[in-house]
């Protein structure tokens, strides 16, 4: 088994590995399964019904497959930012599903999700964190895989963080509520903005991949959420 890079850059493990993947940190719900290099995914626009929705998805595509959970290596799952409500769900679905089956697990940044899902080489991912906020972080895509540019942050966006050098694009729900800002804040920097872009259980997989290849998978215990803001709940008047 080795691991080795795709003509875009993109890693992809060449041996025998079976992964599980559930991200559920926006109002898309989606699941995928990587399969020695092979991807099944399905994706619904669950609004607030993950919970209703995520474990029907998954088994279903474990049927297409025609494997069981316990066939997997382990499970990988979107780790924040985004919904608190979401993040909870990837993360307690994960660990239930991992302790039963003994299989490793691993959070994968929602971000950077965002960015392996837009095929771009240098993307700004921000999500709309509400309460004037956006969660947000820069990669870029090297010859030896993604580059964190800009660590993910909870700002405002008219305060984000200075981007390094030209040719960015803009992923994400915090270009739909907040896309003047940004673009004002980076001026020339954006080239373009794919607002409609989420974070998906298919890009969790190809990154999650080649890092339980390595033996990066933790135990079920391990599957933890990022928040990046400790407040959880708005107020009434917050609404």
């Amino acid at each position: 088994a080795t691991l080795r890079l795709q003509p875009d850059g993109l890693p992809l493990y060449n041996g025998a590995m079976r992964i599980a993947a559930l991200e559920t940190s926006t109002e898309l719900c989606s699941v995928a399964l990587w399969l020695d290099g092979r991807l099944l995914s399905a994706r619904e626009p669950a609004g607030q019904r993950h919970s209703e929705w995520l474990l029907p998805m998954l088994d279903g595509l474990l049927a297409e497959a025609g494997i069981k959970l316990k066939d997997l290596d382990g499970i990988a799952f979107g780790s924040g930012p985004g919904s608190f409500t979401g993040l909870r769900i990837a993360c307690g679905v994960t660990q239930g599903l991992a302790f039963g089956a003994g299989l490793p697990v691993l959070g994968i940044s929602t971000l950077l999700a965002m960015a392996e899902a837009s095929a771009l080489d240098r993307v700004l991912a921000c999500l709309d964190a509400r309460m004037g906020e956006v969660y947000l972080a820069a990669h870029e895509q090297t010859a030896q895989g993604w580059v964190t540019r800009i660590e993910a942050c909870l700002v405002r966006p008219e305060q984000a963080p200075e981007l390094p050098g030209p040719g960015w694009t803009g992923c994400g729900s915090g270009f739909s509520a907040h896309g003047a800002t940004l673009a004002q804040r980076y001026g020339g920097q954006l080239v373009g903005a794919q607002p409609e872009r989420f974070p998906e259980a298919s890009a969790i997989a190809r990154l999650a991949a080649p890092l339980f290849a390595a033996g990066q998978g933790l135990p079920a215990e391990r599957a933890l959420p990022v928040y990046l803001r400790d407040k959880v709940a708005l107020k009434v008047r917050e609404r």
